[in-house]
């Protein structure tokens, strides 16, 4: 039993890596070839000289090399309107733009009217590759969320919007 209890490699007859799948073991980091091939071209007790010649050479002995670049950080987009906002839909530009023809309605379509009179909550706002949109939803009707261009939003200035 001291036998078994003094070595545990005798337990297994198959060490444990060879039964574990190749994505779950360790891998070892090697140097780059091309790291490897540099640094045995160069011999180990010289220096790299500056290949320029006598006073520019002289000039940038004392001085650091070119800092690295700065990560460039992206922008936040600048949005027309902010979430929570309360807007109500331009009639004349609904009537006349691609988001009410696309969707087949007959002339003089009444079903729609809420959007025109009542207020609806900007919820989210994007910039798409045609345009900023907005997700608004009406208050009190039971409709789902509408993807809008704001260029048709009117804002309102107070919470209190009254219907026309």
């Amino acid at each position: 039993m001291e036998a078994l209890l003094s070595s545990p490699r005798a337990l297994f007859s198959v060490t444990p890596t060879a039964c574990w799948p190749a994505s779950a073991r360790r891998r070892r980091r090697v140097a780059s070839p091309v790291k490897a091939a540099a640094a045995a071209a160069e011999p180990a007790g010289e220096e790299k000289k500056p290949a320029t010649g006598g006073a520019a050479a002289a000039a940038g002995d004392g001085q650091a090399a070119a800092p690295a670049p700065k990560k460039i950080l992206k922008k936040k987009p600048v949005y027309s309107m902010k979430k929570g906002q309360i807007v109500r839909v331009d009639k004349e530009k609904y009537l006349n733009s691609i988001n009410y023809l696309s969707v087949g309605h007959p002339p003089f379509f009444k079903g729609l009217d809420y959007i025109y009179e009542d207020r609806g909550e900007v919820l989210d706002i994007r910039i798409f590759e045609t345009g900023e949109y907005a997700l608004i939803a009406w208050v009190g009707i039971p409709t789902p969320p509408a993807w809008l261009p704001t260029y048709m939003l009117i804002k309102s200035d107070k919470l209190d919007y009254e219907r026309i």
